[in-house]
């Protein structure tokens, strides 16, 4: 079944793009507006200390803080890293395929690969979701150790988000040699 995904990778790609764009928008035009200009965590890459991430929720207040947990957490962020981990597992199969060694390896090994590859991601991304949704949810579980925690699985989100996005971009070099 897995194997399958890589047909689809190109409308994968077309559908995680859009959601991406439409987070991006409500970002830029709505949430940065209900936060006096901050950024969201969840873009702080290289993470946030407890001051950031306690100036960030000050700022949302309570009404911010429920818009933001409903129209992001509750709703895109469900979605999104099901999405992109799906997308990257097809990719991965889809230019592995193009290799001859990968090609050759057996149907449940090259998506075992894949899937081994994004799973870590997935699992950081939304162990990083439920972290800042409590906070959100509850500002009293907002405190130094929770933001700390909250910072850190949002470094480790996008570090390993970066390893199935190598991967690909590898591969994808490596048929442009093998041609």
């Amino acid at each position: 079944m897995m194997l399958r995904l890589s047909r689809h990778a190109a409308a994968l790609c077309f559908v995680c793009a859009g959601v991406f764009v439409a987070m991006t928008a409500m970002e830029f035009l709505y949430f940065r507006q209900l936060s006096g200009g901050l950024p969201s965590l969840d873009l702080r890459f290289a993470g946030f200390t407890p001051d950031e991430g306690m100036a960030w929720l000050t700022a949302l207040g309570r009404r911010g803080s429920e818009i933001i947990l409903v129209w992001h957490y509750l709703t895109f962020d469900l979605l999104f890293p099901a999405l992109l981990s799906l997308t990257l597992v097809s990719l991965i199969l889809a230019v592995g395929r193009r290799l001859k060694a990968f090609r050759a390896l057996p149907a449940q090994l090259q998506s075992l690969f894949a899937f081994v590859l994004v799973l870590p991601y997935t699992l950081a991304d939304y162990a990083q979701n439920i972290a800042v949704a409590r906070m959100l949810s509850d500002f009293l579980s907002a405190n130094p150790d929770s933001l700390s925690f909250a910072s850190a699985l949002i470094v480790t989100k996008f570090a390993l988000l970066a390893i199935p996005v190598t991967v690909i971009a590898v591969f994808h070099l490596a048929t442009q040699k093998q041609r």
